[in-house]
């Protein structure tokens, strides 16, 4: 074992690594879900690269493709089924959490980490419901009910 390290304080940081895990695995379900609701001929991303942001360290880049990639897909989608929404849907909000997920994984002062760590998990939260907003939005306008049962 680490010395100086107890071992409850050792448990807590697993236990919190495994958290943020499951945060992300939950944001990865639900960009698969989305892309999967857009025909194929509109998609920039493929379902399964979606758990590719559910990776440590790997995310932190990949995330600003997979949000790029996202926001394109819906803007094809919604083009074509003629829906409004917003030009490039999610895309300010997942650059948002990306920049301060990326921001988090410095190294910096206690304070001002937990701080970043604080921002970030907020623009997690706020790019996740915009992400489940427009798959409800596609839900909801979608012409082939087949596509919903898989």
């Amino acid at each position: 074992m680490l010395q100086g390290i107890s071992k409850e304080y050792l448990m807590l940081i697993v236990a919190i690594g495994l958290l943020f895990q499951v945060i992300w695995l939950i944001l990865a379900y639900y960009i698969r879900a989305t892309v999967r609701l857009v025909r194929e001929e509109n998609r920039c991303l493929l379902p399964g690269q979606a758990w590719i942001v559910a990776i440590p360290l790997i995310n932190i880049f990949y995330n600003f493709i997979v949000i790029r990639k996202l926001s394109d897909s819906l803007n094809n989608e919604f083009f074509d089924r003629q829906v409004a929404v917003d030009e490039n849907p999610t895309l300010t909000q997942g650059y948002f959490m990306a920049y301060a997920y990326l921001a988090s994984n410095f190294p910096l002062p206690p304070f001002i980490g937990y701080l970043v760590i604080v921002i970030s998990l907020i623009c997690y939260f706020n790019y996740w419901m915009k992400v489940n907003e427009y798959r409800r939005l596609l839900k909801s306008n979608d012409s082939n009910p087949q596509e919903q049962l898989r």
